[in-house]
Parts: structure tokens; sequence; C-alpha cells
């Protein structure tokens, strides 16, 4: 296990139909490295208690992230990591709060661009996207009308892309698509990790997220 350089304050969102527990595994090695971790329950998910027919958009989806960073002081940055769906809830913090963020990790993770609007990611593959669905957790409808994220915020945010190349729910040739389209500051491969990382390859995943957290400030 690596020691950390300097503390870091990692901020992990889980996937859809997943919740903060996803972590269990992440957030104590990375602890343990001497950082401080954030595990987050989006709204609907894990304990949170609000019900998903309250959800309209993936915005009330995303709130928690969005309170949390909120609260993190002006002068302070956090490391974002998403998984999968999570990389949608990255992206809307990324667009509100970017002076508050290092850098943004997307592990096997949708990552939008900033050119379209933010359903197009989902569009290039919609069969995917139904395999993982529960009602209303892909906010499709809303999303396909949703203002695209920035340039200027969310497009100056830092972004690595953590492949899974066994990856069966986000294949690897559409993880390397949206890093060839869409574009990451630098892209890292998990060998043998499947699309749930954090349990199959927790290891190798929490060794990935301390060298990304070594070398951007």
């Amino acid at each position: 296990m690596e020691v950390a350089k300097q503390k870091k304050h990692f901020v992990l969102v889980h996937g859809a139909c997943h919740g903060a527990w996803i972590w269990y595994k992440i957030k104590p090695r990375l602890e343990s490295a001497g950082h401080q971790v954030t595990a987050l329950d989006m709204s609907a998910s894990g304990i949170n208690p609000k019900k998903l027919d309250e959800l309209r958009t993936l915005y009330d989806y995303t709130l928690p992230l969005i309170e949390f960073m909120a609260s993190v002081p002006p002068n302070e940055k956090v490391i974002l990591v998403g998984h999968s769906l999570g990389g949608l809830n990255l992206a809307v913090a990324m667009d509100k709060y970017p002076e508050k963020i290092s850098v943004a990790v997307f592990l096997a993770a949708f990552m939008p661009d900033s050119t379209h609007t933010p359903s197009y990611v989902l569009d290039q593959d919609l069969t995917l996207a139904k395999t993982l669905v529960r009602p209303g957790s892909l906010f499709l409808e809303d999303l396909s009308k949703t203002t695209k994220f920035s340039t200027e915020r969310y497009g100056s945010v830092k972004r690595v892309y953590v492949i899974c190349n066994e990856d069966k729910g986000i294949p690897e040739e559409f993880q390397q698509w949206m890093i060839d389209n869409i574009g990451a500051m630098e892209a890292k491969e998990i060998k043998g990790a499947d699309h749930m990382a954090m349990c199959s390859k927790p290891a190798e995943l929490c060794h990935c997220l301390l060298e990304i957290a070594n070398k951007y400030d």
C-alpha cells in the first residue's frame, strides 16, 4: 500500500442500483494510505430516504453530491470518482463546482462531452442503457432536453478514465470510444477487472486511485 505524499479527499459516487456500500473494499484501503474518503448515496439509492418516483431529473438524483460539493470550503479540492452511471453525476458536479475538483476519475463510467446534450453518450449504445435501467434511473428523457455541459466549466476539470477490460456492462470498446471521442488527460487500465472493479479488483483499483492522487493536484 502506497503512503500518501499529501493527504487528499476522495469522493466516491456509485453507479445505478447501488449505493455508498459498494465502495466497502476501497474506502478502508484509501484511508489506510492516509487519505480522507467520503462515499455518498445518491437520491433514492442506498440508505437515502427519497423514493425513486420522487425524482424527475438527473439533478434531483445528483443532489446529495451537489450539496456535498457546496459544503467543501473554497480553498479545498477533492478527487471525484464515479462508477458507471456515476460518471453523469460527476459531470453535473464538475459543471457546477470545477474550482473545487483536482481531478475527476471515470471508472468504467459514462463520460459526456461538452458538444452534445448529456443523453448523447447513452444514445451511442441504447441497448447497453436498457440493460442497466430501472424505472427512471437513467433519466434519458431529462438528459435529452438538458443543456449540454460547458467547455468553460465541465471541460476545464482534469479527467482520467479507468478502463476495466473484462467489463460486460460497459464494454471495453465503448469505454475506448468515449476516451477517443470525448477525451481524457490520461487513460489507465485494470487488467482482468469486470464492471465492478471495486469488488473484483479492489487492490488494483486502490493502487490506480493512489497513483492518480499523487499525480494530479
